[in-house]
């Protein structure tokens, strides 16, 4: 199905003609018919395909159909999203989509002080994108009501699970309007137990949408999984990142040692890299996304906090440094490749240290994933292998051996 065939209000198809859209993505024809009806919306898909359009689509619909009635501290509608950076992907599709609208949107967030977010607030905003804790400190304060809101969207609520937000997502749903008054749209990569839960508690005669879900790793994505020994790991990333002419790709790591371990070697090495983890100021995280974006980064190296908030489409791999100990990480990481119809590669170093976490990722996949041979030629000469374990908080003793290297054949 087209966009055009759906009947949508001239500024929001103005809007998603300039972005580009043309076909709608399964999720989008399955959702937006009942969506845009005034149903609310409960829908399993994967990550990467469409559900950020599904629900802007439907928010600006119904704002725009019940008319401009804009109040200081009363948005309309609130989007929740696990992290700072989906948060800020949400509100960049916000920009792009909605140009046309004349609806007005603000994030809130931590990490970044009250004052802007509080003044964006009081000017009267129709739509908040927000993580949870922060939206909360404002709640409390009585600088941010729910009287007016008339969409709620929960976006990626098993992550918010998974990362204890779930007290807190209750707290702010029973701040709104009953469900009578207001639609909810609640987006997830799994509907588990407490996402069905939740959606019977605060959700309306919801409609359930489930798109692929035998389906957990997109077909667009070729995957592989190298055996180095530790030493060989950051050797091996840099030999594939240059044979595979990586233009554009995402390390992740376990850990934010690990991150920065990872980007300073790659930097070294005269790659382009930068590091993004949980303790990154803000303004430096939103820095490092933008050059990454623009294309002055080649490599980004990550923590998983950032694995649901990068939506960069053009890019061709990802490489798992450390295999993720949550099976249902490694499906997050990888579905940064592969997006809006294109090929991508994801590649994953599992070393003796993390290859435990290795049979449950593939269990959860439902497949092997095909083991690709370390040759000498694929371990980069200037650069040393280093474990995050063993990391030097100075620089190496002089007349210090490196770690030895072992062969594969």
């Amino acid at each position: 199905m087209k966009f055009e065939e759906m009947e949508l209000r001239p500024e929001i198809y103005r809007g998603i003609e300039e972005a580009g859209f043309v076909t709608c993505t399964p999720v989008q024809q399955e959702a937006l018919p009942y969506s845009l009806d005034g149903y609310d919306v409960a829908a399993q898909a994967q990550t990467g395909t469409g559900k950020t359009a599904t629900f802007l689509i439907t928010v600006f619909t119904r704002l725009l159909e019940n008319g401009f009635k804009r109040r200081p501290f009363r948005p309309r509608a609130i989007c929740i999203a696990p992290t700072r950076e989906l948060a800020l992907q949400i509100a960049n599709d916000t920009a792009v989509l909605g140009k046309y609208t004349g609806l007005t949107f603000g994030t809130i967030y931590g990490g970044v002080g009250f004052d802007r977010q509080r003044h964006m607030l009081a000017q009267g905003v129709d739509i908040v994108i927000a993580t949870p804790g922060r939206l909360i400190d404002f709640m409390q304060r009585g600088e941010c009501k729910f009287d007016d809101i008339e969409v709620v969207v929960v976006d990626e609520a098993d992550r918010l699970f998974d990362m204890g937000f779930y007290p807190d997502l209750r707290t702010i749903l029973r701040r709104c309007p009953s469900k009578s008054e207001r639609q909810m749209m609640l987006f997830s990569a799994t509907l588990s137990f407490r996402v069905i839960d939740l959606g019977y508690e605060f959700m309306l005669d919801a409609k359930e949408i489930t798109v692929e879900p035998q389906q957990v790793v997109a077909v667009e994505i070729d995957e592989w999984i190298y055996h180095p020994s530790t030493p060989e790991k950051l050797p091996l990333l840099l030999g594939l990142v240059r044979s595979l002419g990586a233009q554009k790709s995402i390390v992740f790591c376990n850990t934010k040692v690990a991150v920065e371990i990872v980007s300073n070697a790659l930097t070294r090495a005269g790659v382009p890299a930068a590091g993004l983890s949980g303790d990154l100021a803000q303004a430096m995280r939103v820095k490092v996304l933008e050059q990454f974006k623009a294309g002055e980064l080649q490599v980004l190296v990550a923590s998983d906090v950032a694995s649901r908030g990068i939506h960069v489409d053009d890019v061709s791999h990802v490489f798992n440094y450390d295999v993720p100990q949550d099976a249902e990480d490694y499906v997050h990481r990888i579905g940064r490749t592969g997006r809006a119809g294109h090929k991508g590669t994801a590649i994953t170093l599992a070393c003796d240290e993390h290859v435990l976490n290795l049979p449950a990722v593939e269990r959860y996949v439902g497949h092997k994933i095909p083991v690709g041979k370390i040759t000498d030629d694929l371990l980069a000469k200037d650069i040393r292998g280093e474990s995050p374990r063993r990391r030097r908080s100075g620089p190496p003793r002089p007349g210090a051996r490196p770690s030895p290297r072992g062969r594969r054949g």
